[in-house]
């Protein structure tokens, strides 16, 4: 398999100020280009991945195996995150990580029907074990269904239009591919507006990955358990691609950092008023120059980092 190089991999490593004998989990473990580096730095610690792409779990456990033994791979989404945890006698970490999104390797195996620029059956499953797939979304939700998440997950401004017309072409025969969803999108979207703003199947395609994987849901409640498993000086570096992930992370990291409703003219703020998070990085870090140019996927990254204050975690 080609090597894979994590987008801002230098900065999401730095940013978790790993300690040789401490406890990190990767949620998006993928193919263990991040936690490689993790595990790098563990002497007497030990590394938790998550991931439910098998593929991805037996290539990441040969590439960690050949780094050292401290580490546990878990097949299963990061939702549990807690619940694997506490399994396993574990209440406080030093360090989690969240590389959103998908991988690049799954969107280039052209079977996995992520990409809009390989024909595929509709599949767009993280977990190829569960039963909703983009195949059922596309030929069986109904119209409204269809609006709402190709307008919220995909922002996009013809949503009626493209569901209007998933509907009646579905109504002749199943739509079973990416390609023959490709061509339905063109269909629904004016002229002017293919030729601008990149593929035009890209906010529908976005919008079908996000509801298949339930993304946006899972991430938003697996933050908030991720902040309670952090121990006071641990870390959480979030990599987002796009700007639903990003509002998500940005608006539960201002709420943990942010100091409560205070009385007007208080001269000292009290120690149990203090937030018990503090941001690393005010504003996202995003990739360099020299990754723009070598990697294509870099351009929409953002990374934000929060620590765990030592005084009133």
């Amino acid at each position: 398999m080609e090597k894979h190089i994590p987008v801002l991999w230098d900065e999401t490593i730095e940013g978790l100020n790993i300690h040789k004998d401490g406890i990190y989990v990767d949620c998006t473990l993928g193919f263990g280009g991040h936690s490689s580096r993790i595990l790098e730095k563990l002497e007497n610690g030990h590394l938790y991945g998550f991931d439910q792409d098998e593929n991805a779990l037996a290539y990441a456990k040969a590439r960690l195996a050949a780094i050292s033994n401290h580490f546990t791979l878990i097949d299963r989404n990061f939702k549990y995150l807690k619940e694997e945890m506490t399994s396993r006698g574990i209440h406080a970490v030093d360090g989690i990580l969240f590389d959103l999104g998908v991988s690049s390797v799954q969107f280039d195996t052209a079977s996995r029907g992520f990409s809009y620029n390989y024909d595929a059956r509709l599949d767009m499953r993280m977990d190829e074990r569960q039963r909703l797939d983009a195949y059922m979304i596309v030929n069986e939700w109904p119209y409204a269904k269809l609006v709402q998440i190709i307008t919220r997950y995909g922002e996009e401004k013809f949503a009626k239009n493209i569901a209007r017309q998933i509907e009646k072409e579905r109504q002749k025969a199943p739509i079973e591919t990416t390609f023959q969803l490709v061509e339905i999108i063109k269909q629904a979207i004016p002229a002017p507006a293919r030729r601008k703003g990149g593929h035009p199947a890209k906010r529908t395609f976005q919008a079908l990955r996000i509801a298949v994987n339930d993304e946006l849901n899972v991430f938003h409640d697996t933050l908030y358990d991720a902040l309670d498993l952090l121990r006071p000086g641990g870390r959480i570096a979030v990599i987002t691609f796009h700007s639903l992930e990003d509002r998500i992370c940005k608006q539960i990291f201002r709420e943990k950092t942010a100091l409560p409703d205070l009385p007007a003219g208080l001269p000292v703020i009290p120690a149990e008023m203090q937030p018990a998070y503090h941001l690393i990085n005010k504003k996202p870090i995003e990739a360099s120059e020299a990754e723009l140019e070598a990697n294509h996927r870099a351009h929409s990254a953002k990374l934000r980092i929060i620590e765990r204050n030592e005084t009133n975690g």
